[in-house]
């Protein structure tokens, strides 16, 4: 473990895509996500819920979309790395999300996403500081009927917990450029598929990942350092595959490398004054869903 004071500016990137690229269009989604320890690193692994739930209006051309998604990150953290260190061996992160999306013409969306989140140890009440509103706003435009069928999302999101306090751009674009094969080029992944003929699909993916969370009760470090947030980004190499059971319901599995991972203690000014890991190391996640 050593101290630092860079910050890392990768994890911009991950809140890029908020909702029209980080959420999928999913009804339920429940999945397990496990990064291993190395030696005496910090051992990660996550459990995410999420609902959505689609109503039709304006004779069911657009849509308003009421969801949810509930994150908790669980930490084995060495015993006596800090004094209060107990205090973080839990994080959760609750977004509610409400979404809508007009149709503009029979292939273009325009979709708009406001997202409260409340994100904290929650190891007291709830505080001011654990609560802060993202907004989403872009376009989506899905060619399905031509030789080559691509899906575009174009947009900006702004994200309040964000150093950076400006709108940021959201890309997404996914085209089938052969009738096994698909690539995906944008922000916060890129990866390419493989189609079965029974509609089962590999993928790879290079992704971003990332958190930023409030400490309530604060964590004092050595040299009189205040830490008020944890951070955590990572870049993730993976691989995966996905069944499917009936048309909408699937299950999938997925594991890979992170390249790039820096989870650290913040203060106030956002500056990393304690590291937790920033080794690479192995990821792993399976889940199962029911899509839209």
């Amino acid at each position: 473990m050593k101290k630092h004071n860079r910050f890392t500016q990768v994890w911009l990137l991950f809140i890029l895509a908020n909702y029209m690229v980080g959420q999928t269009p999913d009804v339920f989604r429940a999945e397990y996500m496990l990064m291993p320890s190395n030696s005496a690193d910090v051992e990660t692994s996550r459990i995410k819920l999420v609902a959505n739930i689609p109503i039709p209006v304006r004779d069911k051309k657009d849509y308003i979309v009421i969801g949810s998604e509930y994150n908790r990150y669980n930490f084995e953290v060495p015993n006596g790395i800090f004094v209060s260190s107990d205090d973080i061996k839990k994080l959760h992160v609750v977004d509610v999300n409400f979404a809508y999306v007009y149709k503009l013409t029979e292939e273009w969306r325009l979709i708009g996403v406001i997202t409260p989140r409340w994100s904290s140890n929650f190891v007291e009440e709830l505080q001011n500081d654990d609560f802060n509103v993202n907004y989403t706003v872009g376009a989506y435009r899905d060619k399905k009927n031509i030789d080559k069928p691509y899906k575009l999302v174009l947009g900006v999101s702004y994200n309040s917990t964000s150093p950076v306090q400006i709108p940021l751009p959201v890309l997404y674009y996914e085209k089938k450029f052969h009738p096994n094969w698909a690539y995906i080029v944008g922000v916060p992944k890129s990866g390419m598929k493989y189609f079965t003929p029974k509609g089962h699909f590999f993928q790879s993916e290079l992704f971003l990942d990332g958190y930023y969370v409030n400490i309530q009760n604060d964590i004092l470090l050595s040299g009189n350092n205040l830490s008020t947030d944890v951070s955590y980004t990572a870049l993730l190499l993976t691989i995966g595959y996905q069944y499917k059971i009936t048309k909408d319901m699937s299950v999938y599995l997925i594991g890979g490398r992170s390249l790039f991972q820096n989870s650290a203690l913040r203060d106030r000014d956002r500056k990393d004054i304690f590291t937790l890991n920033d080794a690479s190391g192995l990821y792993f996640r399976t889940g199962f869903r029911i899509g839209i």
